[in-house]
């Protein structure tokens, strides 16, 4: 358990506390690069504030304050330029560092008086990475924005999901921590959702929990998984800060404010053998709606929507002054410990764990991978004869409310059409 301060500072992310200026030191996943080749003018909150993400005529994207400076008006209802962001109201306009490039009439009524170079609005950098938009809200210079190998591997159909989701994001992120979960909420509960009283999954027999530069790796054996099993000699790694990544699929628990998120996912299915080579012209992105509207429940037919059920349900923010940790709870005491390290070494002006400040460095960063067929060439119809890998050609396993279009491209790539 926790004492109230000690919750409060890990689940507090505004600007000026403690872990809000922790978090504001890494690069988070926002948007996607389709959603702004829809709509280049978007409003998004993260970690408190409001601000507004576009991209200009050049294909620049750029993270502004939400409100103009010139007398307040919303950002998110203005238009892109060959350079920037102009106000819809009195026309100033900014470029993605923040400087009023134009004023309208204020150039025309006072050219000498150069009154835009004295007005700036609050700007982020934006970087495109794997199909989605990254900002850094933190102090200068920024580190690298992580390169991780998985965006480059070839002959994958890839795809990205939004869910907003009602609670604070530690709650969510000690869920990437828990090997234990999977054999009751995704396993035994789906079982009994179906109306089956069993068969029930393996039991856990023993977890087990490293660290490593960029993050935390949790093992397991089960009843039906030795210790020769990838889940115990590679396990899955808890992404620092605030990341999960499975093999095929990342997830990201984005802070919107201290009581809701923005839950990200990006997956990857290899194409089969036939359909190589495979290149995907645009990455997909979509939201995946959480509550049933003619029951006002939450969604529970998929993976991570069963996840969603486990983490609102401790509340908006937990309260871990209430609650009782076991032994496989040992990897979420680690995870609290160096967010809690991490606050200690922003606050002596040190970087926190996990960033990469060489360039050289960032290029295809890999992280421990236990999918036993991820990287295989397969053909279709091994894949369809395959228990796991069958299931993901039926259905996007993961979240619920797929859009038709979505699984038509998919389908194409996968040659099931």
């Amino acid at each position: 358990m926790l004492g109230k301060s000690k919750n409060q500072m890990l689940t507090q992310t505004g600007k000026g506390t403690p872990m809000g200026e922790t978090l504001r030191r890494y690069w988070h996943p926002i948007a996607a690069a389709d959603q702004l080749a829809r709509d280049p003018v978007r409003p998004v909150r993260i970690m408190g504030e409001d601000l507004v993400l576009y991209r200009d005529l050049r294909g620049v994207y750029g993270l502004v304050d939400k409100h103009c400076p010139h007398r307040r008006a919303d950002l998110s209802y203005g238009f892109v330029e060959e350079c920037g962001l102009r106000c819809n109201y009195h026309g100033w306009q900014f470029d993605e560092s923040g400087a009023c490039v134009s004023q309208p009439y204020e150039d025309v009524a006072r050219p000498g008086a150069r009154f835009r170079e004295k007005v700036k609005i609050t700007a982020y950098p934006v970087e495109e990475k794997g199909g989605l938009l990254w900002a850094y809200l933190g102090p200068l210079p920024a580190p690298q924005c992580p390169d991780w190998e998985a965006f480059h591997w070839p002959n994958g159909f890839r795809q990205i999901v939004f869910s907003h989701v009602p609670c604070n994001w530690v709650q969510a992120q000690e869920n990437s921590i828990d090997p234990v979960h999977f054999e009751w909420m995704h396993a035994n509960w789906s079982t009994r959702l179906k109306g089956n009283l069993g068969p029930y999954a393996p039991a856990h027999l023993k977890v087990d929990f490293d660290e490593f530069e960029f993050g935390f790796v949790y093992k397991r054996v089960t009843e039906a998984q030795g210790e020769n099993h990838p889940m115990w000699t590679i396990g899955r790694v808890c992404l620092w800060p605030n990341g999960f990544y499975l093999g095929d699929h990342f997830e990201w628990r984005v802070p919107i404010d201290d009581e809701n998120m923005l839950s990200v996912v990006w997956a990857y299915n290899r194409v089969p053998v036939e359909q190589e080579p495979y290149v995907q012209p645009v990455i997909p992105s979509w939201d995946s709606p959480i509550k049933d509207p003619a029951t006002g429940r939450w969604i529970s037919s998929h993976i991570i929507n069963q996840d969603i059920i486990a983490w609102v349900g401790q509340g908006a923010i937990a309260d871990r002054t209430k609650e009782h940790l076991g032994a496989s709870d040992r990897g979420i005491s680690m995870i609290r410990k160096q967010w809690f390290d991490d606050i200690e070494a922003v606050q002596r002006g040190e970087d926190p764990k996990g960033l990469i400040r060489e360039p050289e460095r960032n290029q295809n960063v890999a992280l421990p991978n236990g999918s036993l067929k991820l990287g295989k060439t397969m053909s279709l119809q091994e894949m369809k004869d395959d228990p796991l890998l069958s299931r993901s050609l039926k259905d996007f396993v993961f979240n619920y409310g797929q859009p038709p279009e979505v699984r038509q491209a998919f389908e194409e790539a996968m040659g099931l059409r």
